[in-house]
């Protein structure tokens, strides 16, 4: 049977443990199982596990080394637990616990606290382990909020690295407000031909391959770099920018693949605009069902004067 992960993420003194307990202690949240909570830092505040009226809470310390699929499958059948609450140390990367999760551990919801006093400067001074968090997340919580703290300035650090993710600001006194702030697209996704612009490429990427089914059958316009392989079927190339998500060291090839009855007349790293239809469908490139390109005109070009990619 499948074991649901309920990922608590955050910084040191970001409210996880406080906004954990409260979880808990929700009668939405109460079950009557057993639930492991696995703790990967000791934080100030402590468990009390006498004070929920659910099943039993099964509390478990756990360090990094420790992370492996054996250690976590030991943990959850001593405990007999049928749910899994994880409180994640803010310092380790994700992947670490990505790679540990047995088998039959499902994620189930994956959130992230920030302390809204601290945010702007841990995305200033820690930007790749806060990227590292946000990827995923499906509620971003900014704690300790009020309203002298400049809200569109935490909506950005969020909306640079996802546009899925719910965004909530809590004040000190309890109350929740969710972020209503709209995010229009640079861009006009009703167009005939939908243009992208050099500087907005990667908001474009990210948000069509986040949201697949609303480009399918678009017809797009955007200039990018050519990669080949010998591996490509005859009559494909793909084309794509070099993206900076955080820092040097994250930057990616992001790119599209493209069936192009002239494709054997272009060169690896040649720069070109193309026009092209987007079709959702299995291509060998891929392996599965990806978005590829049609395309029905190509010109050649010089690369745009800030070649990387960014979201800002």
């Amino acid at each position: 049977m499948d074991i649901p992960v309920y990922l608590f993420i955050g910084f040191l003194d970001s409210g996880k443990t406080k906004f954990i307990d409260e979880t808990l202690k929700d009668p939405r949240f109460e079950s009557k199982d057993t639930t492991l909570l696995l703790l990967c830092e000791e934080g100030e505040e402590e468990y009390d596990v006498t004070a929920y009226k659910g099943g039993k809470i099964i509390i478990e310390t756990i360090e990094e080394d420790d992370l492996t699929p054996f250690n976590l499958t030991v943990l959850a059948k001593k405990s007999n637990a049928k749910r899994v609450v994880v409180e994640y140390n803010g310092m380790w990367q994700l992947q670490s616990f990505y790679d540990a999760m047995p088998d039959d551990w499902i994620l189930y919801q994956q959130f992230l606290l920030m302390d809204a006093t601290t945010a702007i400067s841990y995305n200033s001074n820690m930007r790749s382990l806060v990227v590292d968090k946000l990827t995923d997340a499906e509620l971003v919580i900014f704690n300790r909020y009020n309203d002298s703290i400049d809200k569109m300035a935490l909506h950005k650090i969020v909306r640079g690295i996802s546009r899925r993710a719910d965004i909530a600001y809590e004040y000190e006194d309890g109350s929740v407000a969710y972020d209503d702030i709209e995010d229009p697209l640079p861009f006009d996704i009703n167009a005939s031909v939908i243009e992208i612009a050099d500087k907005d490429f990667a908001i474009w990427y990210r948000d069509m391959t986040e949201e697949l089914p609303k480009y399918d059958g678009k017809t797009v316009k955007f200039k990018g770099i050519v990669a080949k392989n010998t591996d490509m079927p005859k009559g494909s190339f793909v084309l794509g920018r070099h993206v900076m998500t955080c820092c040097a060291d994250d930057i990616t090839y992001s790119g599209i693949v493209c069936d192009w009855t002239g494709a054997e007349t272009l060169t690896q790293r040649d720069w070109i605009i193309i026009t092209a239809k987007i079709e959702l469908k299995k291509h060998k490139m891929y392996g599965k069902k990806g978005p590829v390109l049609t395309v029905s005109e190509v010109i050649r070009t010089s690369a745009p004067e800030q070649e990387l990619a960014t979201f800002y």
